[in-house]
């Protein structure tokens, strides 16, 4: 089979033309967070790990997010959905935060908070 060559030309100006218009569309649209598990509110046991379910569609100038359990950052993640397992905690009322940063960890402002009460089981 043969291409013709107004074939790749038109192959050649529409691919980069398409990937362009994916990305501005994507970079026009607003940043979301969304914490899945645990629950706002949810008493979890102080001797266990708990996993965070996230999804995340970055904004722009997003570029990853940190995971915030009170005063205590986590490194950078890149997986816009996913599981984070959260560190075991100490008896009582925690904040856990999610926000979106920039390539230099610098927030850009999105942010999505949930409190959980932990508490001694045993």
């Amino acid at each position: 089979m043969k291409i013709r060559r107004p074939v790749l030309v038109l192959l050649f100006l529409l691919i980069p033309a398409l990937a362009l218009s994916a990305f501005a569309a994507n970079a026009s649209g607003k940043a979301s967070i969304q914490i899945l598990k645990p629950a706002d509110q949810a008493q979890l046991d102080s001797d266990e790990s708990y996993p965070l379910d996230y999804q995340i569609t970055l904004g722009p100038g997003d570029d990853h997010f940190h995971v915030w359990v009170d005063n205590d950052r986590s490194p950078g993640i890149h997986d816009l959905k996913g599981t984070y397992m959260l560190p075991k905690m100490t008896p009582g009322t925690h904040v856990i935060t999610l926000k979106l940063v920039d390539k230099g960890h610098v927030p850009t402002g999105p942010q999505k908070s949930i409190q959980v009460k932990v508490v001694k089981v045993k």
